[in-house]
C-alpha cells in the first residue's frame, strides 16, 4: 500500500489495521474509550503547533488528528453505527445549514443573516438531534442547564464556562469585589484543614475539597475581569518555563548539572530571570 493525498487511502489503511488476523494487534484492542484520549492529546498538539507558528509540524499535527476522525469512524462502522461519509455528511449539512446567508438561494443570501436566524436553526438542530436518536432507540435526552458545557473540557475551562452559563439567568456575583472576598474566604477555609492535619491521619478528600473550591473561585474572579483563566495560567506556566530554563542554563555554564545547585542558588538565578523576564 502507497500513501495517497485522497482521503480513501487514509480509510484504507484504519480498514486494514483493524481486520482480524492480519491487522495490528495493538490497533485491534482498542476501542472508544482507549482511543479518547489520544484524540484530545492530538487537538492539543495540533493548538500547540499553531502557537508555536510551526507550520511543518501543524501538517503533522493534523494528519494526527484527522487519523483520530478516521479511527472513530472505523469503530462505528464495524458496530454498524455510521461510516466515515456520515461524518462528513453530517457536518457539511449542518455547515450549509448554519450558513443560509451564504449557501441558501437568492433572498437568503441578500437578507444576511437575519436576527433570530441562528436560534431557530439551533431549535432545528436540536429537533433533529431528538429524532435521530430516537430511531436510534436512545431514547428522549434529558437536558440540564449545564449540560451544554462538556464534562470532558480541561477542568479550568469548564469551570469558567459553567460559571458563564450560570450568569445567563442571574446566579452569579454583581462585581469582582465579592468574589474576592469569596477567594479569601476558601482560602481560610484550606488553610484551616489544612491546620486540622496532625500528620498522622490526613483528610486529603476534605483538602483536596477545598484546593477545588479556591481554584474554581479564582476562575470566578477571572471571568468577572474579563480574563480568560486558562490562558492566564498558560502564560504563568510559560513564564516559569523561561525562568527555570534560565537555572539550567546557569548550571549548565559552571559545569554542572540542576541536581548539583541547592535551593538558595536556584533561588538566586530566578530572582534574576524574573528582574530580567519581560
Amino acid at each position: 500500500m502507497t500513501p495517497d493525498r485522497d482521503i480513501k487511502r487514509l480509510i484504507e489503511i484504519m480498514a486494514a489495521l483493524r481486520t482480524p488476523g492480519t491487522g495490528c494487534p495493538w490497533d485491534l484492542e482498542q476501542d472508544f474509550a482507549t482511543i479518547a484520549p489520544y484524540t484530545i492529546e492530538e487537538a492539543y498538539e495540533v493548538a500547540d503547533a499553531i502557537q508555536r507558528g510551526d507550520m511543518v509540524d501543524l501538517r503533522e499535527e493534523l494528519g494526527d488528528l484527522l487519523l483520530q476522525v478516521v479511527y472513530h469512524a472505523r469503530l462505528s462502522e464495524e458496530q454498524g453505527a455510521f461510516a466515515f461519509p456520515d461524518v462528513v455528511e453530517a457536518i457539511t449539512a449542518k455547515m450549509i445549514r448554519r450558513h443560509p446567508h451564504v449557501f441558501g438561494d437568492d433572498d437568503a443570501r441578500s437578507a444576511g443573516i437575519a436576527k433570530g436566524m441562528w436560534e431557530k436553526i439551533k431549535q432545528q438542530e436540536k429537533l433533529e438531534r431528538a429524532s435521530a436518536r430516537a430511531a436510534a432507540g436512545l431514547g428522549e435526552e434529558r437536558r440540564r442547564f449545564l449540560d451544554d458545557v462538556p464534562a470532558i473540557f480541561p477542568a479550568l475551562t469548564e469551570a469558567e464556562k459553567l460559571q458563564r452559563r450560570a450568569a445567563r439567568v442571574g446566579f452569579d456575583w454583581g462585581s469582582a469585589g465579592p468574589v474576592l472576598d469569596k477567594i479569601r474566604e476558601e482560602t481560610e477555609e484550606l488553610a484551616s484543614e489544612i491546620a486540622a492535619d496532625d500528620g498522622t491521619t490526613p483528610d486529603r478528600e476534605c483538602i483536596a475539597g477545598e484546593i477545588g473550591d479556591l481554584i474554581f473561585a479564582v476562575a470566578n474572579l477571572a471571568r468577572h475581569l474579563d480574563i480568560d483563566p486558562e490562558e492566564a495560567l498558560k502564560r504563568t506556566n510559560r513564564k516559569f518555563r523561561r525562568r527555570f530554563a534560565a537555572i539550567e542554563d546557569a548550571a549548565e555554564g559552571e559545569g554542572r548539572t540542576l541536581a548539583d545547585m541547592n535551593l538558595d542558588e536556584m533561588e538566586t538565578v530566578w530572582q534574576a530571570a524574573k528582574t530580567n523576564d519581560t
